[in-house]
């Protein structure tokens, strides 16, 4: 005869199995969100200190070079936090004779990241002094707290400063209404219907996890491969805001296109080479609209862009990167090659005489002072631009 305990502990036996598996899942999904979100940061950092002068270009004023290094502040000393102060400091801000980012990290308790604090992060308990330091700052901290924390930086940040949203479920416009500001970025990201798989290294650090060339061709912005994609949106803002600097740096606008040719389509370009083909350029109308382009003198920057309408409605960079392949394929290449060899030999400026192919161009996203050729901040947040709720609720 068979003991009735014994189906129960059957059926307690299967719960526990399934209970586990759930567990395995959400940590796979956790850490897969964590790892890209972490790769997409290191590369927006890198892209941006691209855009920062330095002594040996001629092109910038004296009163603009500065060698500490891109300033990156992060709020919040949680997890998300800690995590993406560690990939910084190893894949972003390694040890070169010029560092490449200096951190520090506004939390309540700033002893308890000592270990960060023996790697050279400062560690405060001040958001809007944060701010006020920082060329970007991370919102790394939890929903609740970002009303909070909004009131007390909105009055300390500025232009040139970004502001790049970790925050789950507090969409762009609504961060956009808490600061008063257009210079947000949020990426957002989907899981796909599949299972999670160990390409994220579940058991390993995130910065160990970014070492690993699959790994980091999983995150790439420009693939459809990944488990967990971030939204197209997201990689146009990042354009956007690297043209911000330059604006910011009084760049002209030629010198700031061949900067980004240099780096996106560089000479001897193995894709090209193996399609024989010649590398796609950009030029004026892959940013802004043919009527504002050709209001531009040679030495004027572009304008300052209003990077959250850039995430929320079409632009004539998002068209460009959705018709075109070969874009698409080299922002790829570059993206992989920011965990790898970047080149770190002095920039130069190619001659702005260089022909430039022309581009897909609609109407674009831009603030400036001549209203008849941009859009205002006003007349941006009357449109209804709606993120999806099924975006949100899988955001990071």
């Amino acid at each position: 005869m068979w003991n009735i305990a014994d189906i129960f502990k059957s059926s307690e036996s299967e719960e526990e199995v399934e209970g586990e598996e759930a567990l395995m899942y959400l940590a796979r999904r956790y850490k897969g969100l964590t790892v890209n979100a972490c790769a997409h940061a290191i590369f927006f950092c890198r892209l941006l200190h691209a855009f920062r002068p330095n002594r040996t270009e001629k092109a910038f004023p004296p009163s603009l070079v500065d060698n500490s290094g891109l300033k990156i502040g992060i709020i919040g000393g949680g997890r998300l936090g800690k995590q993406l102060a560690k990939a910084l400091l190893a894949l972003s801000c390694s040890s070169t004779s010029t560092p490449c980012c200096s951190i520090r990290i506004s939390t309540r308790r700033p002893e308890s990241l000592a270990e960060l604090q023996e790697q050279g992060v400062g560690c405060l308990y001040d958001n809007a002094q944060l701010v006020a330091w920082a060329d970007v700052v991370f919102l790394c901290c939890l929903p609740s707290h970002v009303l909070t924390v909004c009131s007390a930086i909105r009055a300390a940040v500025r232009k040139p400063c970004l502001v790049y949203s970790l925050v789950t479920a507090v969409p762009l416009r609504r961060l956009k209404q808490l600061l008063s500001y257009s210079a947000i970025m949020r990426p957002q990201y989907q899981c796909g219907g599949k299972e999670p798989s160990n390409e994220w290294k579940t058991k390993g650090t995130v910065t160990a996890a970014l070492q690993d060339p699959a790994v980091v061709q999983a995150t790439c912005p420009c693939s459809s491969q990944g488990t967990i994609r971030v939204n197209t949106k997201w990689l146009v803002a990042v354009f956007y805001a690297a043209l911000n600097s330059s604006m910011w740096q009084r760049l002209p606008h030629q010198k700031a296109l061949q900067l980004l040719n240099d780096l996106c389509f560089p000479e001897h370009c193995p894709i090209c080479a193996e399609g024989k083909t010649c590398c796609p350029r950009f030029v004026c109308e892959s940013f802004v609209s043919k009527t504002f382009a050709s209001s531009m003198t040679q030495e004027e920057t572009f304008p300052w862009f209003d990077l959250t309408a850039a995430q929320l409605r079409e632009s004539p960079f998002s068209q460009l990167l959705e018709g075109s392949e070969s874009v698409r394929s080299h922002l790829a290449r570059l993206y992989q090659g920011a965990f790898g060899d970047w080149s770190t030999e002095p920039r130069g400026l190619v001659s702005t005489s260089t022909s430039l192919t022309s581009a897909a161009v609609e109407p674009g996203v831009t603030e400036d002072h001549r209203t008849s050729l941009s859009t205002t901040a006003s007349e941006m947040s009357s449109e209804d631009l709606e993120e999806t709720t099924d975006s949100d609720s899988k955001s990071s």
